[in-house]
């Protein structure tokens, strides 16, 4: 995506979707201008009982009508849609509105400042920069929510079937053994 890009496009990816912490944020990038807007859909979509109901669709969708109010696009312009499960809703959303879409993997800009704006997003809820610092971040995560997992299993996605099954007892576990 770094290269020649000619022509009105709006590319949107998104970050945090594999993250065991908070929810995930949305980004659309103007070009060629270069507008930036990000939306974050919240935790609470990502926990029961909005997780089984797919809550964080209809939030992408949301995200997906303040992207075209926001961006303006008009019947010339093309959107590009990072692949992104989270994303699909926005891809077909804007395929029924009539606008070229197309799925593809972000790289460059748009994909570092929306990594930027996770993580930016994680430190606001206390996890230390320098546990941010690789892109994969699940162990380190489990780590830091191990440390009070009272406190901070507030944050953590816990729809998902495995944090019920493995990681919360191991994350309980972990912080019990450090006392």
């Amino acid at each position: 995506m770094d290269g020649f890009l000619p022509g009105k496009q709006i590319l949107i990816d998104d970050a945090g979707w594999g993250d065991l912490i908070l929810g995930v944020v949305i980004g659309a990038l103007k070009l060629p201008g270069h507008r930036y807007m990000e939306r974050r859909i919240p935790v609470s979509s990502f926990q029961p009982p909005n997780f089984k109901d797919k809550q964080y669709l209809d939030d992408a969708l949301k995200i997906a009508e303040e992207i075209i109010e926001v961006m303006q696009p008009d019947s010339e312009t093309r959107f590009k849609v990072c692949s992104g499960y989270v994303l699909s809703s926005i891809r077909g959303h804007l395929r029924d509105q009539e606008f070229n879409v197309e799925e593809v993997e972000i790289t460059g800009e748009l994909q570092e400042l929306v990594e930027r704006s996770y993580v930016k997003w994680c430190k606001e809820v206390g996890v230390p920069q320098d546990r941010l610092e690789d892109t994969r971040r699940f162990w380190t995560l489990l780590e830091w929510v191990a440390e009070k997992p009272k406190i901070r299993e507030k944050l953590v996605k816990t729809g998902w079937k495995s944090w019920e099954r493995k990681w919360r007892q191991k994350a309980f576990k972990r912080r019990f053994q450090k006392d």
